[in-house]
């Protein structure tokens, strides 16, 4: 397998739970409902501050040079994204929890599911949310913070591609493969899980009504 062909694979096995988790439903799930401008970049925020941990920690224990190195770059874009945001909502905030994707992420200690969870699988949650906020700002008729998010999506697309061209690096065989495989189908899934249970106990239904 290579990079490529890593991602097809991902992308369709989690089709329908990244189908979902791209819907307008999203900001209904991570803002309680409260689809307010600050609600939403609240949550932004939130995501980024986790991210930032994240990627901060995993730099710092990391043995691979060159994961290291991915993960301090991407440490210092989520960093930025979070000063950019909290500048759009004008104060600085920080989440009550961790929340289940990222306590996942921060127990991985092996460089092949660091780089197939925390890139590529949460990579590509991201994308998603970051489009629906890019259309929330749109529909409020604000170009800058639309622009904004279209920016921060564009950028995380980035950090996506450098984790398949480390996992390019780092998978030695197909096991390696496998093993990066199920974590960055299982980060996607507790990703979906957490929205879902949100919307479940609002009410809502988390599938598409067709």
């Amino acid at each position: 397998m290579d990079a490529t062909a890593f991602r097809e694979s991902v992308e369709a096995a989690k089709a329908t739970e990244l189908d979902r988790l791209g819907s307008s439903k999203l900001l209904i799930a991570l803002t309680d409902a409260a689809l307010s401008e600050e609600a939403v970049l609240r949550a932004a925020a939130f995501s980024e501050f986790l991210a930032r941990e994240t990627f901060e920690s995993w730099a710092a224990d990391e043995s691979d040079d060159e994961a290291s190195a991915v993960f301090a770059d991407v440490a210092a874009q989520e960093a930025e994204h979070y000063d950019r945001v909290v500048d759009a909502l004008g104060e600085a905030v920080e989440p009550e929890s961790v929340g289940p994707m990222h306590a996942y992420l921060r127990d991985r200690d092996d460089t092949v599911e660091r780089a197939a969870a925390g890139l590529v699988g949460r990579g590509l949650v991201s994308l998603r949310t970051h489009l629906q906020v890019v259309s929330f700002f749109v529909n409020e008729a604000d170009a800058a913070k639309a622009d904004l998010f279209r920016d921060l999506r564009s950028e995380t697309e980035e950090s996506l591609s450098a984790g398949l061209d480390l996992l390019d690096s780092v998978c030695e065989d197909d096991a390696d493969w496998e093993r990066a495989e199920a974590v960055a189908e299982y980060v996607v899934q507790l990703a979906y899980d957490d929205y879902a249970d949100s919307l479940t106990e609002m009410g809502v239904d988390p599938k598409p009504i067709c």
